[in-house]
């Protein structure tokens, strides 16, 4: 694709990685069938080809429209298309330079604007968070019934067992990330972690002073708060790694490929550039650090089934989330391990295609996200599960609120097995 990018941009670094990732496109189509919103909808605008060439008229220069915006808003960001693209275009990164640029050139509607920029001030902080999800909790109890989708419930309390985290005991360390929300809305997720990290010999440290990942504020197009988010991660994790941890764990997918990210997000802050692309380099999903020990992992779960009898054959569908599939590119990696646990798993048509939860988006595109989610509902459930376990807390907690079934993280399934608690 030829480029004549504007002069607002085209010697910035930005405009410079847009420029190259623009030129690599050769307008195949192959990425228009991967592409839930274009299979929706039917409009070339809400594919990734149609986007591709509603931001290269953005950064060219021409005239942007909120028509524009609205084709990129409806994006959920999943990046099929980057698995299904045999030319390697980073559309993700392109679409969030394309959004930081729109957002400067376009007006928003004073209560669209408004929430978006509640949610870039609250959601990424744990505190605020949590305080935000407790009053809608309760505020979910007062509406009508058609209205309490909307509106998160209350988690249930977890007992003693399920919040312990065992004290590190060995010469094997990692940094374990608790995240933004998911203390709020998973909190047995991170203790399930550590303890079935601490049965295969690696102690999970948690960091002081981390917070949000930064992937909240960098699709939303609030790029200055995203690299703040990144700079303050890194300085709380840096005493850590200069101790000798192995690796930057994070147990939500959609977090695990944001800090894969850092090194390019901060190429050009000379201050920060070395250390976060040693970050980057250290980051991994736990699903794919456990993959690698899988093999301690089964000892492990042999010892403790010898301890506690026989496993009932649970059925499993596993939702494997976009970030884990198309960003990490680690599909595949996940179920073994709900196997060597002894789950049983069914099948899930169509399981590359994204549940609508997409960060914020279930919150800002609420009738796409709906869509979607009816749709990958009907797939999990069509094997009959007794539980639908993932690997990211924005698919759980969107599945979990519009199914009875039992939506859980796989590692407190296999922390389960392990006896843990």
């Amino acid at each position: 694709m030829k480029t004549a990018l504007a002069d607002f941009i085209k010697d910035t670094p930005a405009g410079q990685e847009a420029d190259a990732i623009l030129r690599s496109c050769v307008h195949c189509g192959f990425c228009l069938a991967s592409c839930p919103t274009y299979q929706l909808l039917g409009n070339e605008l809400d594919s990734p080809r149609g986007r591709i060439y509603l931001m290269k008229q953005l950064l060219e220069g021409e005239s942007v429209s909120d028509s524009t915006q609205l084709h990129l808003d409806r994006c959920l960001g999943c990046r099929a298309c980057e698995s299904a693209c045999p030319s390697g275009v980073q559309y993700g990164r392109l679409l969030d330079i394309g959004r930081a640029v729109t957002e400067t050139r376009v007006r928003r509607a004073p209560l669209v604007a408004a929430k978006r920029f509640l949610l870039n001030k609250v959601v990424p902080y744990p505190r605020r968070a949590a305080l935000l999800l407790k009053a809608a909790g309760f505020a979910r109890a007062l509406l009508p019934r058609r209205l309490r989708g909307q509106l998160p419930g209350l988690p249930a309390p977890l007992p003693a067992a399920a919040r312990l985290w065992p004290a590190p005991r060995h010469a094997r360390r990692v940094l374990l990330l608790q995240g933004c929300v998911q203390p709020a809305l998973g909190a047995g997720i991170n203790p399930a972690a550590a303890r079935v990290l601490d049965r295969v010999g690696i102690s999970a440290v948690p960091v002081p002073g981390a917070g949000c990942c930064g992937a909240l504020s960098q699709h939303l197009g609030a790029e200055a708060d995203a690299h703040e988010q990144l700079r303050r991660n890194i300085d709380a994790l840096w005493p850590g790694i200069e101790a000798g941890a192995e690796a930057v764990l994070m147990t939500s997918s959609a977090c695990s490929a944001m800090f894969k990210d850092y090194g390019r997000l901060l190429a050009g802050d000379p201050q920060y550039a070395p250390r976060a692309a040693r970050v980057s380099e250290l980051a991994r999903d736990l699903s794919q650090l456990l993959a690698s020990e899988s093999s301690g992992l089964k000892n492990a779960l042999l010892r403790a089934r010898a301890a506690h009898g026989a496993w009932p054959a649970t059925r499993v569908a596993f939702q494997a989330p976009c970030s884990l599939q198309h960003a990490l590119r680690a599909a595949g990696v996940v179920e073994p391990l709900l196997l060597a646990a002894g789950f049983t798993l069914t099948g899930v048509d169509d399981g590359q295609r994204c549940c609508g939860s997409a960060g914020t988006y279930s919150i800002l595109q609420p009738e796409l996200s709906q869509r979607l989610l009816a749709a990958k509902l009907e797939a999990l459930g069509r094997g009959a599960p007794e539980v639908i376990a993932t690997a990211n807390i924005g698919c759980l907690h969107h599945l979990r609120g519009a199914t009875p079934t039992p939506v859980r993280h796989w590692i407190e399934l296999v922390d389960e097995r392990l006896g843990g608690g």
